[in-house]
C-alpha cells in the first residue's frame, strides 16, 4: 500500500453506516473512488466521494446529483449502474458498480495502436452504451478513454456521466470546457453549445486515438489544441497506420467533420454503421458475456453463431424397477464390477507414474523452476532491489511521474507482481518522481473558462474565483497564484509559470470598472453601486465643489484597505455642498472703485459691470475717483465664490 493510501482518512470508515471503504481506486479533479463493501447486501461496490473542498459548492452537488440521475435512466449493460447517491455528513457520494479491471487510456499506454478486432470490439460496446444515452435524451458530454472501463472478466462499460446533460440544455458556458480539451468538438470551442453530436465528435477522435497511437491535434498549449478542433480536419488513420481498413477511415472522418450537421445524429446510427462495416471486414465484437444456468456458469461469443445452450444439472433419472435375477445373472454382474475395477486400478498406476513426471518436469524445467516476481508498489527503490536479488533475480531502475504515488516509492515493476519469470531475469521497477511538472502560459488576460480549462488540463485543482473591480473587462482573469501541493509559499502564475499536477489555483478575476456615479443624486448612485454587487454606507460625508451641484454626488471615497474595490466591499458616497463660502472683505469700504474690484476678483467673486451713483454711469477712468461706500453683500460677510457682488460708490 502506498505512502497516500496508508494516509488516506476515508480508508477504513463506515460510509453512512452501510460502506466500508478498504481502498482507493483513483483520484480525479473533483472526486476520488475508493472500493468499499456494501455491508446490507454484502457486496463489493465502487464509492465515488466529492472531494471536501468542493461539498459547498452546489454546482458540483448538483452535478454529483446529475450523474446519479442520469446513470440511473440508463438500463444498458455497457453502462456503469449507479445503485446510490446520499450525503453523510460533509461528505457527498455516489455508488457505483465495481468493475476490477483497467481504463482504455492504460491499455492504449500499454499496447500503443490497438488492433483492429479489438478496437471494433470496444467501439461495438462503447457505441452500443452511449446509443442508449441518446435515446434517453442524455449528452454524455465527457467521451475519453479515460471514461471507458475494461473490466477483467470482457464487459466493457462507459462510465462518469457527471458532466451530462439533457439534449435540450445544449449550452455548455464554460462547464463543458472541463472535459479534456483532446476531445473537445468544434462547435463546443467556438459557440460553447454541445449535443449527441458533440458526443459523436470525441468517438470519432478516440477511434483514431485507437488506431493510430496518437491524438490528431498537438500543441505546447491546451487553446492551441482548441484552435485546431475548430479550423482543421482530422486525418485519415491509414496515414498514421496503412493497416486500417478504409471503411474505418471513412468512419472516423464521418464521426470528425467540423459541421454538426455533416455527422451521424446520434451514437445509434454510428452503430449501425459499424455493424455495416463489422459484416464487410468479417469481423465480430469478442465481447464476453457469462450466463448463469441454475449453479452453472458458461461461456457465450456474440460471433460464435451458436445458441446458449443450458446445461443440465444432474439428477435422478425414472425410478428403476427391481427385477428378480437369478443367480447366472448375479454371477455375471459381480465378474462386470471386478473387471472394471481392475481397469480403474490399471488407469490410476498410469496417472500416478505420469503425474510424477509431471512433478518431476514442472519443478526441473517447466513452470515450478520459475521464480515469482515479488509486489513491490509502494516500497523505495532500494528495498525492492534487496527483495528482488534475494530472490535470485536482478533489479534495473526506471523513473516515471506518477500523480498518485509518493516520490520515491515503486509504481510497478515490468514484469509485474505475481508474475513468474526465469532466474536471473531482469525486473523493471519503476520509481515515482512525484506529480509531473508542466509549463503554463501567461493566465491573465484569458477569460476564467479558458484558464480553469488550461489549469485543470494538467490536474491542477480550482478554487473558486476572487473578483475585483479594475479597468479590464468583465470576466478576465487579472492575477493568478499556485500553490504547491507539497507545501511552501504560493507562487504567482499570472505571466506563467511551471505547476505540478495536483496543485491547486487561485484566479483573481475582473468585474469590469466600478460605475461612475458622480454627478447622480445619492438614492440614484447607490441603487447603481448595489447593482454590481457594492454595499453604500448610509454615511453621506460632504465636501465644497465647484463643478457638481449641491446635494449632487461627487465621488467615491477611497478604498480604506489599499488596491482596487472588490463586490461585497462598502463604499462611501461623498456629496457636493456646492461652492466653498468665501469672505467679502472687510476693507472694502473706503477703498476706490479699482481696488476694491481687485480685491474683489482676487478672491473669485465677480463685480458687477454697471457700478452707479443715481443715475450716472461710472466709466473706468473714474474708479481712482470713487470711493466703496457700501456692498451687496454686505463687507465681512460671506458668500458663494463665483457669486456677483455689487459696489455702491461714493466720491
Amino acid at each position: 500500500m502506498s505512502t497516500s493510501q496508508r494516509t488516506d482518512p476515508l480508508i477504513g470508515r463506515l460510509v453512512d453506516g452501510r460502506y466500508r471503504v478498504r481502498s482507493r481506486i483513483a483520484r480525479g479533479g473533483m472526486a476520488t473512488v475508493y472500493v468499499a463493501t456494501d455491508l446490507r447486501l454484502e457486496r463489493r461496490v465502487a464509492l465515488k466521494v466529492m472531494h471536501g473542498h468542493l461539498s459547498d459548492d452546489t454546482v458540483f452537488q448538483s452535478r454529483f446529483i446529475q450523474e446519479a440521475r442520469a446513470a440511473a435512466r440508463l438500463a444498458d449493460p455497457h453502462v456503469v449502474n449507479v445503485f446510490d447517491q446520499g450525503q453523510d455528513s460533509d461528505m457527498a457520494y455516489l455508488v457505483m458498480e465495481y468493475l476490477p479491471g483497467i481504463t482504455l487510456r492504460e491499455l492504449m499506454k500499454e499496447q500503443r495502436r490497438i488492433p483492429v478486432p479489438q478496437t471494433i470490439t470496444i467501439m461495438d460496446a462503447v457505441l452500443s452504451g452511449l446509443a442508449a444515452a441518446h435515446r434517453a435524451g442524455i449528452v454524455h458530454r465527457d467521451v475519453k478513454p479515460e471514461n471507458v472501463l475494461l473490466a477483467e472478466d470482457g464487459r466493457i462499460k462507459i462510465g462518469d456521466f457527471g458532466l451530462a446533460r439533457a439534449t435540450t440544455a445544449n449550452t455548455a458556458s464554460g462547464q463543458m470546457l472541463l472535459g479534456t480539451i483532446a476531445y473537445l468538438a468544434p462547435e463546443l470551442v467556438t459557440r460553447g453549445s454541445a449535443d449527441a453530436r458533440s458526443d459523436i465528435y470525441a468517438l470519432g477522435i478516440l477511434l483514431y486515438e485507437m488506431l493510430t497511437g496518437e491524438q490528431p491535434y498537438k500543441g505546447e498549449q491546451p487553446m492551441q489544441i482548441a484552435y485546431q478542433h475548430a479550423t482543421d480536419s482530422v486525418p485519415r488513420p491509414s496515414v498514421k497506420n496503412p493497416a486500417v481498413p478504409e471503411q474505418l477511415d471513412e468512419l472516423v472522418l464521418w464521426a470528425t467533420e467540423r459541421s454538426p450537421d455533416a455527422r451521424p445524429v446520434d451514437a445509434d446510427q454510428m452503430l449501425q454503421r459499424l455493424r455495416e462495416i463489422e459484416r464487410e471486414l468479417g469481423i465480430a465484437p469478442q465481447v464476453a458475456r457469462t450466463l448463469a444456468v441454475g449453479t452453472a456458469v458458461i461461456e457465450d461469443r456474440l460471433d460464435s453463431g451458436e445458441l446458449t445452450k443450458a446445461l443440465p444439472l444432474g439428477g435422478t433419472g425414472p425410478t428403476a424397477v427391481a427385477e428378480d435375477v437369478d443367480n447366472a445373472t448375479l454371477l455375471r454382474q459381480r465378474a462386470r464390477r471386478r473387471s472394471a475395477k481392475g481397469a480403474w486400478l490399471l488407469t490410476l498406476v498410469v496417472l500416478l507414474a505420469a503425474l510424477a513426471g509431471g512433478v518431476g518436469w514442472w519443478f526441473g524445467s517447466g513452470p515450478g523452476s520459475l521464480v515469482a516476481v515479488p509486489a513491490l508498489e509502494g516500497q523505495s527503490f532500494e528495498a525492492a532491489q534487496a527483495e528482488i536479488v534475494d530472490r535470485g533475480l536482478r533489479a534495473e531502475r526506471a523513473d516515471e511521474y506518477s500523480f498518485d504515488v509518493a516520490a520515491g516509492a515503486v509504481i510497478r515493476t515490468e514484469p509485474g507482481g505475481g508474475e513468474r519469470v526465469e532466474k536471473d531475469s531482469l525486473v523493471r521497477v519503476v520509481i515515482s518522481q512525484g506529480p509531473q511538472p508542466h509549463d503554463v502560459g501567461a493566465l491573465a488576460g484569458m477569460t476564467l473558462d479558458a484558464a480553469t480549462a488550461a489549469l485543470q488540463q494538467v490536474r491542477v485543482t480550482v478554487g473558486d474565483p476572487q473578483y475585483v473591480f479594475t479597468d479590464a473587462a468583465d470576466g478576465t482573469v487579472v492575477a493568478a497564484a499556485v500553490s504547491p501541493a507539497a507545501g511552501g509559499d504560493a507562487v504567482d502564475c499570472s505571466n506563467g509559470c511551471t505547476l505540478h499536477e495536483g496543485d491547486g489555483a487561485s484566479l483573481t478575476v475582473s468585474r469590469g470598472p466600478v460605475p461612475d456615479v458622480s454627478g447622480m443624486n445619492p438614492n440614484d448612485a447607490e441603487k447603481t453601486l448595489k447593482s454590481v454587487g457594492l454595499d453604500v454606507s448610509s454615511e453621506r460625508p460632504t465636501q465644497y465643489s465647484d463643478s457638481v451641484d449641491k446635494g449632487r454626488v461627487i465621488a467615491i471615497g477611497d478604498n480604506p484597505s489599499g488596491g482596487n474595490w472588490r463586490p461585497g466591499e462598502t463604499v462611501t458616497l461623498i456629496v457636493s455642498d456646492g461652492p466653498e463660502p468665501v469672505e467679502i472683505p472687510a476693507n472694502i469700504v473706503g477703498m476706490s472703485i479699482r481696488d476694491a474690484v481687485k480685491a474683489l476678483e482676487a478672491r473669485g467673486f465677480e463685480v458687477n459691470a454697471g457700478i452707479e451713483d443715481g443715475n450716472l454711469p461710472l466709466g473706468f477712468k473714474y474708479w481712482d475717483v470713487y470711493k466703496v461706500k457700501a456692498s451687496n453683500p454686505k463687507a465681512g460677510t460671506t458668500a458663494p465664490k463665483g457669486s456677483t457682488v455689487t459696489l455702491t460708490p461714493s466720491l
